[in-house]
């Protein structure tokens, strides 16, 4: 489905039965015009082209992967804090789809989603890849992002539970690699599960001076190329360890 078709296209009867139970008061069509309005302010005006990456947010509910009472902030150009003790946040629209978008993603690419938290990247990258694996070491994030992405139709796209900063090496190498928040360093144990030719994205960096990067595998050299700055919550688990001090 393109772009053009994806604004005006509605969802099926099961899907408004189901959002309807999730979301109470709050109408499927509010959070559709809520999508549309998030699709066009946020990320079209962002340097965001690829009309099939376009679409897959227009099509997916983020409301959904946040939890219920924070429905109302799903459609607002902020990160939004959604793991509890583990930190996991949905970082914002803009962001998120710039990396996805570098990733410069076929339909037979397989891709590694780490950090996943509730699986809302995943579902965008399961429209745009061929086959993703979301990792993440929030036992109760991975039972929702499975339990979502079931519910949304998302068939080609597992969650698994496991060390963000390990990948999952027995299903590498991949096409393409995207973790969805701020690092201070990119483990050389992710970067090494990149095919050659395969791309890794994410934002290295604390604050306002964090870089959204682009590494490439080429043979046994990985480069990285700058896209943007970009101020995102850091991913747990992936700060430096502090430096010793006397």
């Amino acid at each position: 489905m393109d772009y053009q078709t994806c604004r005006t296209a509605r969802f099926s009867t099961a899907d408004s039965d189901n959002l309807a139970k999730l979301s109470g008061a709050e109408s499927m069509t509010d959070f559709e015009a809520q999508r549309v309005k998030m699709v066009d302010g946020q990320i079209r005006t962002n340097s965001v082209t690829d009309h099939h990456l376009l679409s897959a947010f227009l099509a997916t509910p983020r409301e959904r992967f946040v939890p219920a009472s924070l429905r109302h902030l799903a459609y607002t150009d902020q990160d939004i804090l959604i793991g509890g003790a583990s930190g996991r946040a949905l970082i914002e629209v803009m962001p998120l789809a710039r990396l996805i978008q570098a990733l410069e993603l076929g339909k037979d690419d397989v891709v590694l989603d780490v950090a996943c938290a509730s699986g809302y990247s995943t579902a965008i990258l399961g429209q745009v890849a061929g086959s993703v694996l979301g990792v993440d070491n929030d036992a109760d994030l991975v039972a929702r992002a499975t339990e979502i992405l079931a519910e949304t139709g998302v068939d080609n796209a597992v969650v698994v539970e496991g060390d963000p900063k390990a990948g999952l090496v027995d299903e590498a190498p991949y096409d393409g690699i995207l973790i969805g928040g701020a690092v201070d360093a990119v483990p050389e144990a992710i970067l090494a599960q990149l095919k050659d030719g395969g791309r890794l994205a994410t934002i290295v960096g604390r604050g306002g001076s964090a870089r959204a990067t682009l590494f490439v595998r080429d043979g046994d050299t990985v480069s990285s190329r700058f896209l943007f700055n970009c101020a995102v919550p850091m991913v747990p688990g992936f700060e430096k360890a502090p430096a010793f001090e006397f």
